[in-house]
This record gives C-alpha cells, sequence and structure tokens, in this order.
C-alpha cells in the first residue's frame, strides 16, 4: 500500500485554499477525496489523489507555484507524531536520522534520505514511483515543508546552500526566489536541501530523551498497523462516503486507486468481503447514532445509504432481533423516540 499518505499531508487546506479564491469542498469533492479529511488527520488516503488535488488547484487558481507556497503554509504541521519525534532528538543530526527512518508512517509514497559529504549535507526526498502524475506537486510541497522543518530547527542559523528540484521551473526564477529567499538549481538529480554539514551537530536544547522513546514506540505500532490495516482503511472511507450515499466498492476502490477486482481479491485473502465490511460499519454506526443522538430513523437510514426507512429496519431485526426503535428504548432513556 505504497501509494498512501496520512490526510495530516493536507494540513490547512481548508484555509490556504479559501486564501487562494477556492472552494475546498469542491476540490476535494472532485478528486475524489473525503471533504472532512482535516476532522481526521491520521487516516489514509490516496498520494496520486493528493497530487490530483494539486493539480486542480493550481489551475482553478491559475497559481503555478501553488504546491510550494502550500507546502510553505504548512510548515511542520504537517508531520502529525513526526514533529514530536524530531523536536525530541538530542541534535538536528538524531532529528533528521529519526525523520527519514520513520517517514513510511507518514507516507509510503516516498522516502526521505540524508546524505553527509564532507562539508555539505544533502536532506532529499524522493517519490517511489517517479513515473507518477504530478510528482513536480509533491517535490515542491516537501521543499517548502522540508524549508519550514528546517528552520524550525535551526532558528536563524539556517541557510541553506542549494534548494535542487528535479524539474524544470514552472515559473520565473525570481518567483521561486521570493519565496525561498534563493533560486533553486532546477533539472536537478534529485529533490532535496543542500547545507553545510557542521549545522547537523547543532544540539535541540528542549529535548526529552523518555518522551522521544515514547513516541518512537508509538510510531512503531502505527507502521505495523499501516502493513495490515486494508480492512480498517476500507471500513475508515465507507465511513467517510456514508453520508454523501457514495459508500460502494466502486467509490472505496476508485479512492484507492486501485480496480474494483484488485480490491475484492485483496479482501478475499484477508478473509472477507465489502458486503461484510459495510454491513459491519452499517451496524456500528447505526448503534452509535441511536444509543448517542436523536436522530431520526428515517434521517439514520438515509444516512446509512439505506433506500427507505423499511430496508433499515429489516436490516437492524436481523442485526438484533428487534427493531431500531425498541433497540433505542432499552439502550437510551433521555431521548424521546
Amino acid at each position: 500500500m505504497t501509494d498512501f499518505a496520512r490526510a495530516s499531508g493536507l494540513t490547512g487546506f481548508s484555509t490556504f485554499a479559501a486564501n487562494q479564491g477556492l472552494n475546498s469542498e469542491a476540490m476535494l469533492a472532485r478528486v475524489g477525496l473525503p471533504r472532512d479529511l482535516e476532522a481526521h488527520p491520521e487516516s489514509l488516503i490516496s498520494y496520486r489523489k493528493m497530487l490530483d488535488l494539486l493539480d486542480l488547484c493550481e489551475l482553478e487558481s491559475r497559481n503555478c507555484m501553488f504546491a510550494l507556497q502550500y507546502g510553505l503554509f504548512q510548515g511542520v504541521n504537517v508531520l502529525g507524531p513526526l514533529l514530536y519525534l524530531i523536536r525530541n532528538a538530542k541534535d538536528v543530526r538524531a532529528a533528521l536520522i529519526e525523520l527519514a527512518r520513520y517517514y513510511h508512517a507518514h507516507s509510503g509514497a516516498a522516502v526521505l534520505g540524508l546524505d553527509e559529504q564532507g562539508e555539505h549535507t544533502t536532506l532529499s526526498y524522493t517519490i517511489t514511483d517517479p513515473a507518477i502524475f504530478g510528482s513536480r506537486h509533491g517535490a515542491e510541497l516537501a521543499l517548502g515543508v522540508g524549508m519550514q522543518l528546517m528552520r524550525t530547527l535551526l532558528g536563524k542559523r539556517w541557510k541553506p546552500s542549494v534548494a535542487r528540484l528535479q524539474h524544470a521551473p514552472v515559473a520565473d526564477p525570481g518567483q521561486y526566489r521570493r519565496l525561498l529567499d534563493m533560486t533553486p538549481s532546477f533539472n536537478a538529480p534529485c529533490n532535496g536541501l543542500v547545507f553545510e554539514t557542521v549545522l547537523l551537530d547543532t544540539t535541540l536544547h528542549d529535548a526529552d530523551p523518555a518522551l522521544l522513546r515514547l513516541v518512537q514506540q508509538h510510531l512503531d505500532i502505527i507502521a505495523e498497523k499501516s502493513a495490515q490495516q486494508l480492512q480498517g482503511l476500507v471500513q475508515q472511507l465507507i465511513r467517510n462516503f456514508m453520508p454523501d450515499g457514495r459508500a460502494t466498492i466502486e467509490q472505496v476502490a476508485d479512492c484507492m486507486n486501485i480496480s474494483t477486482r484488485t480490491l475484492q481479491r485483496q479482501l478475499e485473502v484477508e478473509g472477507t468481503t465489502f458486503q461484510d465490511l459495510l454491513t459491519s460499519t452499517r451496524q456500528a454506526m447505526a448503534s452509535r447514532y441511536l444509543q448517542d443522538s436523536s436522530i431520526s430513523i428515517s434521517q439514520l437510514a438515509d444516512l446509512l445509504g439505506y433506500s427507505d426507512q423499511s430496508a433499515f429496519s429489516r436490516a437492524f431485526q436481523r442485526w438484533h432481533g428487534q427493531s431500531p426503535r425498541e433497540w433505542r428504548k432499552q439502550h437510551v432513556t433521555k431521548y424521546q423516540v
């Protein structure tokens, strides 16, 4: 599942899109991403669709620097729990080594590298599929985040020697210079930042070794779950799409950037089916809404994607041996049903 990235990769999207004159929900919907991504930063999304989103926003805003500006706007907030990891390392070298080591917990679509070569070091960003459409957007987004990351770690000491981009410039180099305080080296062998190696020895005075170990343990758990969470991902997407009536295997497979046949085959390997996951998700959501909200039965049936209230009631009867109204009366007393 290397095509996936954490939804935290779109931190601040609604605000930044609005600043660019765009409707964030409309942009997300047009590329097939859930509209409430920022409310679920730990959820997984397709990295390809994320790049499709940046491409669409560049087109609609007529701003060819959209991705780079967005990365600078996001800064380190995009890193989620990885931010606590790097802030509690003993020095900048250890912080970047840990970031590269655990980056796969943030995104499986790219890798970070730290290459010390004498007096200069390169922090690189490599998209694992070089042929992926929109890789330029991903590289510029990462460059913006990387610049803010190094400023966070080094403060006024931060001054890159070179900013590298593998693609050709898409705007006058002066626009890049105004944003980065330097003109990148284009058509470079890698995407990344080159800086003086001596900066790696900078001590991070607020580091907490005990907290660092806790964060490492947390990220180890996240990484382990990421490798085995197909069913959880499908259920998460079902929950995201349910309110819009789009919780179909076609919609979920499209969001995952795979065919419906491939999704069916992968679920069969894990001993389940899409219909099983849809049913269990509906069942869990039904119980939660009936117990924790005052939503009407008809509204709940519509929310869960049933054709009418009677179809939902029949399904609920099969699950619990009683009607939704009877179940609610037994489990909730504060709502009038």
